[in-house]
């Protein structure tokens, strides 16, 4: 089954793009993507590049990535590792605010 985003701005839900979508959508070459696929930045589901499709997040993460590289000259092991650093930031705020919503819920009782 597909997975499946909302795109808050357009209301559009995503279920998976192409590589020439996410070339477009990021406005990047797919040689760029490619190098992002083999750093494991990018897991594409499908066998070859005329098969892959990309989730929503793959958009997030490759613009995330382009960033870092033009704006900061991050190159691809730099760019993973800061990616990875995200991803568990993201990760922990999500457990925090789980907890303290928890702890608001004890309050109450």
């Amino acid at each position: 089954m597909a997975r499946k985003s909302v795109n808050v701005l357009t209301g559009e839900v995503i279920e998976a793009v192409s590589l020439d979508e996410l070339c477009r959508s990021c406005g990047v070459q797919s040689t760029w993507i490619v190098e992002l696929i083999d750093e494991g930045i990018l897991e594409p589901e499908g066998v070859d590049p005329s098969t892959w499709r990309f989730s929503a997040i793959s958009i997030t993460r490759t613009r995330i990535a382009w960033r870092l590289h033009q704006d900061l000259g991050v190159n691809r092991p730099g760019i993973a590792v800061a990616l990875d650093l995200l991803d568990q930031r993201r990760d922990m705020h999500v457990q925090l605010q789980r907890l303290l919503h928890g702890l608001e819920g004890e309050d109450r009782d």
